[in-house]
């Protein structure tokens, strides 16, 4: 017999990078509302021996502890592979590079949006 407990939520791992994720996600959020047309969202990160600035253009993860970003560092095409236990960066904005195209947003939707 298959039971089904609709008012029963499923139990949150909030150890698990997809929790992570959505953290990020909402500050990224958050944080691009304040942005205007002329600068795009930039992650500074400072865990390579000197500081590294890249303009994301996408996150991902995969449980149970990796995070993914996807984006351009000096104009190259770059991807950070970063254990969830290492997060530590500074949300910033940069101006963006080509003027003729709209500023870039990362663009997402939480599940619960």
């Amino acid at each position: 017999m298959d039971f089904d407990f609709p008012h029963i939520e499923p139990i949150r791992d909030y150890h698990l990078a997809d929790w992570k994720y959505e953290k990020i996600m909402e500050e990224i959020r958050d944080f691009e509302e304040t942005l205007d047309s002329e600068h795009e969202i930039a992650l500074q990160l400072a865990s390579f021996g000197s500081s590294v600035t890249m303009v994301v253009t996408d996150i991902g993860y995969q449980n149970p502890d990796m995070l993914y970003f996807y984006g351009f560092v000096n104009g190259k095409d770059s991807q950070l592979i970063q254990h969830a236990s290492q997060l530590n960066f500074l949300i910033t904005s940069v101006e963006r590079e080509d003027k003729t195209k709209p500023a870039r947003r990362i663009g997402f939707k939480l599940p619960c949006d």
